[in-house]
Order: structure tokens, then C-alpha cells, then sequence
């Protein structure tokens, strides 16, 4: 099997502690370079990957002939200009939630993957966890009955590092873009329902979101979340269905905020847990990319369903009476 060459533009924290160990460790996929402004980030990467090289240049990396596929972690801000401008070079691209600031910008990206014909992703990666998985199959087999409430939570503090991009709001900072794409596309990937009737409460602090609460229907279902950048760490999703209950723990983030499990709550049954300790998402997202290209397959998040978790934050950001 000819292994799929990864270029990455930019050499991000996030890049070297998730997605390029995941690139290096998936089947099928080699970390071929590394493009930054300051070559001197790369040399982690080439500690981990010796033969990737270092580029100065992210245009010259999408240009690259020895290159596949882009993985792009750039500010949110910049995701969907340089996935066009990659797809243009004629190279597959992954880029990181959310890979367009607002709905209308789809418009752009999905003309480009279909004039293209190549793969264009965005890097949701719970959607290929085995935790995500099995809730899928549970609720469509009805193991809870009919889904009447969905609860999410998922919050950090960032407060004390005004410089992260998350804490700047023309780099698309603030909590829904942030994590607020996983309160969610989640509940949209699980009951193949867009959120709608959507009511909502925002906290601002320098211009972009330190809290949101919004509610609304997926699927006939009730919906109730919270996602904050400035609150202790939690994270936590439930099911409640006529039947049974299915409280997802780590949903998010499994194996750095804790231990991934599904439990199953049913009355005559009592509890039924399944744990996930081993695995690596962010793996699991790179060898899926890959079969996408090889199989001519659909990979499992589409740019539609991506447009569709962007309008719900637009329609949020919209309605949403402000807090004090």
C-alpha cells in the first residue's frame, strides 16, 4: 500500500501533540513536511518523523508534487482560505474545526471539493471514536426507546492566556467555535438531526464568547447545553430516552480528560458500561482519510453535515440574549 504524504502548514501545538503523532503512527500515512514561518518549530516534528521535512513556505507545501493530502490546524479564521487555495493545488485537505467561520462560507469550499474532486474534510475527529460510534448504534437500535432529552456540558478555563487564539476575536476565538462545534455536531452525528428552535444566552468578554447556554429540538428531541472558556474543566453528555438513559463520560476529549465510557442505564437491566481505553481517535481520523482517497468512499463527516453544526453557532450568535 502506497502510503498517503502529509504536508501540515503550520507547526502548532496542537499539531505536534495530536495530529502529526497521529499521521506517523496511522496506517497507510507518512508525515512527508512541516511548513512554518520559523523553521525552528519543525525540529520537534523531525524528532518524531526524521524524514519530514521542514518548508518556509505554506504555499510552497501545497505546491509540493511530493505531497497528498494538507492538514491544516492554521487560526480558525484562516481554515477555509487555505483549504481552498490547497484543494486548487490539487491536494486533499483536513482541516480543523471549524473549518469555516460562518454557514454562507461553505458555499466556497464545497464548490472547490466538487470542481476538484478531491477530499475536503474538517477534522472532527469524535465522530471516528468507538464512544461515538456505539452511541450511534444504541440509540438507532432504540436500546433507550425514544430519545426525549439531550444535556451537554463542556467547559475549560483559558483565562489566565490572553494570547491564545482562543482569547482573540478576529482570530475566531470564543467558546462555541471552539468547543461548542462538539456540544453540537455531536448530538446532530448521533440522531441524524440538525438543531432547531434554538434559544440562547451569551456572556461576551472582549468581543467573543466566554459562556453560552442555548437550547433548542434535534430530532423531536429536547436539547440543553452549555459550553464555557471560563469555568473549571467538565465535560459530559446524556441521552435520556423513554427507555434507558446513555451518559457518554471524556466525550470530548477520552484519555486527556478521562477515561471514555458509555453507560447504559435501563430499568430491568440496571447498568451496562463499556470502556474505551485504547483508542486514538485522531488516528482512526487519519487512516479514514486515507481510505477515503484510496476507495473513493464517502468519508464519515461530510462538508454538509460540517455546514450544518456552523449555521446552529450562526443562528446562536444571532438570537442570543446577552448576559451581564
Amino acid at each position: 500500500m502506497t502510503p498517503i504524504r502529509w504536508g501540515i502548514l503550520g507547526a502548532s501545538s496542537f499539531a505536534q501533540e495530536h495530529m502529526a503523532p497521529a499521521i506517523h503512527l496511522a496506517s497507510g500515512a507518512v508525515l512527508s513536511a512541516i511548513a512554518s514561518r520559523d523553521l525552528v518549530k519543525v525540529k520537534p516534528f523531525q524528532q518524531m518523523a526524521p524524514s519530514c521535512r521542514a518548508i518556509d513556505s505554506y504555499d510552497t507545501l501545497i505546491h509540493d508534487p511530493e505531497i497528498d493530502a494538507v492538514y491544516i490546524p492554521l487560526p480558525h479564521h484562516l481554515h477555509a482560505e487555505w483549504a481552498i487555495k490547497a484543494l486548487d493545488a490539487g491536494k486533499h485537505i483536513l482541516a480543523e474545526k471549524p473549518i469555516a467561520m460562518h454557514g454562507d462560507d461553505f458555499d466556497a469550499l464545497v464548490a472547490a471539493r466538487d470542481a476538484t474532486g478531491l477530499i475536503a474534510a474538517e477534522a472532527y475527529m469524535i465522530v471516528h471514536h468507538p464512544q461515538w460510534q456505539r452511541t450511534r448504534q444504541l440509540v438507532a437500535d432504540g436500546a433507550i426507546g425514544k430519545v426525549s432529552h439531550i444535556t451537554v456540558g463542556f467547559s475549560y478555563d483559558n483565562s489566565g492566556d490572553p494570547g491564545n487564539i482562543r482569547n482573540q476575536k478576529e482570530m475566531g476565538g470564543g467558546g462555541l467555535r471552539d468547543i461548542g462545534v462538539y456540544a453540537i455536531g455531536s448530538a446532530r452525528y448521533v440522531m441524524g438531526c440538525d438543531l432547531e428552535d434554538i434559544s440562547a444566552k451569551i456572556r461576551y468578554e472582549n468581543g467573543f464568547d466566554v459562556f453560552a447556554s442555548f437550547q433548542g429540538l434535534v430530532g423531536g428531541a429536547t436539547y440543553s447545553a452549555y459550553v464555557s472558556t471560563r469555568m473549571h474543566p467538565h465535560q459530559e453528555m446524556v441521552f435520556h430516552g423513554t427507555d434507558g438513559l446513555l451518559r457518554l463520560t471524556a466525550p470530548f476529549n477520552p484519555n486527556v480528560f478521562g477515561e471514555a465510557r458509555v453507560e447504559l442505564h435501563q430499568p430491568d437491566l440496571g447498568l451496562l458500561v463499556e470502556k474505551f481505553p485504547n483508542a486514538n481517535h485522531y488516528v482512526n481520523q487519519v487512516e479514514a482519510f486515507g481510505h477515503s482517497i484510496r476507495k473513493g468512499v464517502d468519508y464519515p463527516w461530510s462538508l454538509e453535515q460540517a455546514r450544518g453544526t456552523q449555521v446552529a453557532i450562526d443562528t446562536i450568535l444571532s438570537v442570543a440574549q446577552k448576559l451581564p
